[in-house]
């Protein structure tokens, strides 16, 4: 078992311990459930950004700091972004049972899109046939993108869906607008290509590995243009390299579709992109949301497939002048 809530406990056991250095709050809710605030009413920080994503990850991934160095063709400036690098083992199951936001969580006034190991537990997604796994745990730590804290109702619908008791449940938040919200995003690089994958029709169960380089998106006044920063260093900045067990015609067919220049809404800042769609997420191409770059390394052959590139130039337009 790869016990994906108990890791992610541990990691949210550690930032509880740590809090006030990690600038972070433990709310302890009238339910027993556990509240982390990692940015609604805190500054949060890198580290609890890393940890936060780490526990995404399901325990099942490595999140460190790095920095990236561009230099834009154009303008003839160079720059450099803090990044994050991700090395992920069981990809299918780390990032796609786990790290990818899929469950919408609703309370009254409430809304976040929910991360984590606690989606594997509730196993509600169509994904879930796909990957043809759930998870059993006494535990479940679910994290929530969201500008504002859940209280008891939230807390007891999730811990129901997963069908533990209130206080086995750890919810942690960070708003898209912070610290922790631009790490966290970051480090979902090698996730967003396996989730391109997903769209493409190709079974990710086949990925052995995955490592991902992206920069941090610099931090926006408001969650909607973070929303477009956030994005536009994963599509324009992001890098992610798969090792893969499969044919090498597969691969060939599969690589020139999965970088987000594929699609017919690159080239853009995202937030252009969401206000010329009126703010309707369903109208951008779903092909858009992948990494600038992937390579696939074959393991059956040892052929390496590479499709994509950054791009410098709407990276520095979106994070350093947007």
């Amino acid at each position: 078992m790869l016990r994906m809530n108990a890791r992610a406990a541990d990691i949210a056991r550690r930032m509880v311990e740590d809090s006030e250095a990690l600038g972070i709050n433990v709310i302890t809710l009238s339910n027993g459930t556990t509240l982390i605030d990692a940015g609604v009413n805190m500054p949060g920080s890198l580290k609890a950004g890393r940890l936060f994503a780490e526990a995404c990850l399901g325990g099942l991934g490595q999140v460190s700091f790095s920095r990236s160095e561009y230099n834009d063709p154009a303008s003839g400036s160079s720059f450099w972004l803090p990044s994050v690098s991700v090395s992920v083992s069981q990809p299918h199951l780390a990032c796609m049972a786990s790290q990818y936001a899929g469950w919408a969580i609703n309370g009254e006034k409430f809304f976040a899109m929910g991360s984590g190991p606690a989606r594997a537990l509730y196993a509600g997604e169509e994904l879930f046939k796909k990957l043809e796994f759930q998870e059993q745990a006494e535990v479940a730590v679910l994290l929530l993108e969201g500008r504002k804290l859940p209280g008891e109702d939230v807390a007891a619908t999730v811990a129901g869906k997963c069908g533990i008791p209130t206080q086995a449940l750890t919810l942690l938040i960070a708003p898209t607008a912070s610290i922790v919200g631009s790490v966290q995003i970051a480090a979902r690089i090698v996730e967003t290509g396996l989730h391109k994958m997903i769209e493409l029709g190709f079974d990710v169960r086949q990925v052995s590995s995955g490592y991902g380089l992206c920069p941090i998106a610099t931090i926006a006044s408001d969650d909607l243009r973070a929303i477009g920063r956030t994005n536009d260093a994963v599509l324009y900045g992001g890098q992610a390299f798969y090792t893969v067990r499969t044919s090498d015609e597969v691969l060939a067919g599969l690589v020139e579709k999965v970088p987000s220049s594929a699609s017919r809404d690159y080239g853009t800042p995202f937030y252009e992109i969401f206000q010329r769609y009126g703010g309707d997420f369903y109208k951008i191409d779903p092909m858009l949301f992948s990494p600038a770059q992937v390579s696939f390394n074959n393991l059956a052959s040892g052929h390496v497939f590479t499709a994509g590139r950054v791009n410098p130039a709407l990276l520095y337009t979106s994070l350093l002048r947007g």
